[in-house]
């Protein structure tokens, strides 16, 4: 299958009519092109009501923590945007639900065969992170992204830039000291 056609039989997934009946196309973009992939968990509101990923202060913050500008970043020819969802998945308790699951499982393989020429995966997130990592839900994401150099080259794990996680931006500065400014060394190095 091409772009195209994987594009399509996403819309069509039983999974996902529901969306397609009311309008809503699955977001994400994709190049056979892409050099950076950025992972991240599901589009949230803003992002579907405007079909542009990332649209909202987290974006921001990603692509500042990347040392990237938005006509970069929203470039399929430089840098791909598959969440593990396609599809806002709605509002729980304590901000959006999760990704489904099997989402990323079934739909990211077909989409990263159409991209021979990527260098790096960006992982934004614990489901991101925890799924491409392969690792168990019991490793702390701070762990991870902390010993982020034990996934290079190919992988660099983010926590969510989420205004929310304010707290944890102060209980670690090593985070914008260290890793930020090595994040934005590999993506440099990729897209290069």
């Amino acid at each position: 299958m091409d772009f195209a056609e994987i594009y399509e039989a996403i819309r069509q997934d039983e999974q996902n009519v529901s969306y397609t009946e009311r309008g809503i196309d699955p977001l994400y973009t994709a190049s056979a092109t892409s050099r950076v992939v950025i992972v991240g968990q599901a589009p949230g509101r803003i992002a579907e009501e405007t079909h542009i990923p990332w649209n909202d202060k987290s974006g921001e913050r990603l692509r500042s923590w990347l040392g990237m500008e938005p006509s970069v970043f929203y470039d399929p020819a430089q840098v791909a945007i598959l969440p593990m969802d396609f599809y806002f998945p709605g509002k729980g308790k304590s901000g959006d639900l999760p990704p489904r699951a099997g989402f990323a499982e079934k739909w990211h393989p077909l989409l990263l065969s159409q991209m021979p020429d990527v260098k790096l995966l960006v992982l934004v997130g614990t489901y991101a992170v925890h799924h491409y990592l392969e690792l168990p839900q019991k490793v702390k994401l701070t762990d991870i992204v902390r010993g982020y150099e034990d996934y290079l080259p190919g992988a660099f794990p983010l926590v969510h830039p989420s205004p929310r996680n304010q707290i944890w931006m102060k209980k670690n500065p090593w985070f914008e000291s260290e890793v930020v400014p090595a994040l934005q060394d590999e993506v440099r190095k990729a897209l290069s």
